[in-house]
């Protein structure tokens, strides 16, 4: 209950000081033009639920990796790698290219692992510095080897296979996917012995190790089941969404990510809440800049204020 009220809390706080900023830039409507870009339409409500669903999948990549007591600050690698895998196999179709996806996740999570392993190197600094090495392949790449075949653009062609469609609606398989995950996380954190090693894991290593735990396994099996998480999103998004690779595929996911884990109290079916609230703002960001020419990364500022927040009201715990 005390994770609630501090989520709440917290998501509350950054809604009020975006309003304040509102206000004192003249513009006292700010918060209603942010409700009605993002939920006062059909057409604004499908737009929330498509950017939440890479916020979602990125989300549940930092949750299983934390909850393991590992710091996967990847994820935007993680769904960069993810997005040119599903691409390159997008032509044996969609089972093929999404399993790609997570698969290339898991790998380039897996690196870390190995660094740590190898080398003792930290996970936050590694997968941080893996983030700048996949932004720059996936560049090389719309700039090489993929660009699409006029070369006059940063970009690649279109990708073979496309997810369906959810009837008559902007909507895709990808949101049904993204929900079925979270389902799917919930289920290994707390209903399988599996789950209870990496949160014994996250606890307390030194606890789980005296109980038989294996504790580098753990850490392997997190990273690589955090990694095709965020994978899984990068393959949704391009398959879903913007069909195509280009220079910025990302757009933040992976960072983001780590906001909605956190604001969820870092628990799967919570995610789901919170990468809605963010699809949100993201899709009423873009409604004031548009109507009020206010600057989309207000969105950003949100998602900033909600970590200061949650900093300010309650501190994260693994064993929450």
């Amino acid at each position: 209950m005390k994770r609630v009220v501090i989520a709440l809390a917290a998501g509350a706080a950054a809604i009020i000081v975006v309003a304040l900023a509102g206000v004192a830039t003249g513009h006292r409507d700010l918060l209603l033009i942010l409700l009605r870009g993002s939920l006062g339409s059909q057409f604004a409500l499908e737009g929330t639920l498509l950017k939440a669903v890479p916020l979602l999948l990125t989300g549940l990549s930092v949750a299983l990796a934390f909850r393991a007591g590992v710091w996967n600050i990847g994820g935007e690698g993680q769904f960069i790698a993810g997005a040119l895998a599903a691409f390159i196999a997008s032509p044996l179709g969609v089972v093929a290219a999404l399993l790609a996806a997570m698969l290339a996740g898991a790998l380039w999570a897996s690196i870390a692992s190995l660094m740590r392993l190898w080398r003792n190197a930290p996970e936050v600094l590694t997968t941080i510095l893996l983030n700048f090495i996949a932004i720059h392949l996936l560049g090389w790449c719309v700039n090489g080897p993929l660009q699409e075949p006029s070369g006059q653009y940063p970009q690649s062609d279109v990708a073979i296979a496309s997810l369906p469609s959810l009837g008559a609606t902007e909507l895709h398989l990808g949101v049904v996917l993204a929900v079925l995950a979270a389902i799917a996380a919930w289920f290994l954190l707390y209903r399988t012995a599996e789950g209870l090693r990496l949160r014994a894991t996250g606890l307390n290593p030194h606890a789980a190790r005296g109980a038989g735990i294996n504790i580098r396994a753990q850490i392997v099996r997190a990273m690589a089941l955090s990694g095709a998480m965020a994978g899984l999103g990068g393959g949704i998004e391009l398959l879903g969404v913007t069909h195509r690779l280009f220079e910025g595929f990302a757009s933040g996911y992976g960072y983001s990510g780590i906001a909605v884990a956190l604001l969820a109290g870092l628990h799967p079916l919570a995610t789901i809440i919170s990468s809605t609230f963010f699809g949100a703002l993201v899709t009423g960001a873009g409604e004031l800049q548009r109507s009020a020419n206010i600057s989309a990364q207000v969105a950003t500022l949100g998602q900033a204020l909600v970590i200061l927040a949650l900093a300010l009201f309650g501190r994260y715990r693994a064993h929450d």
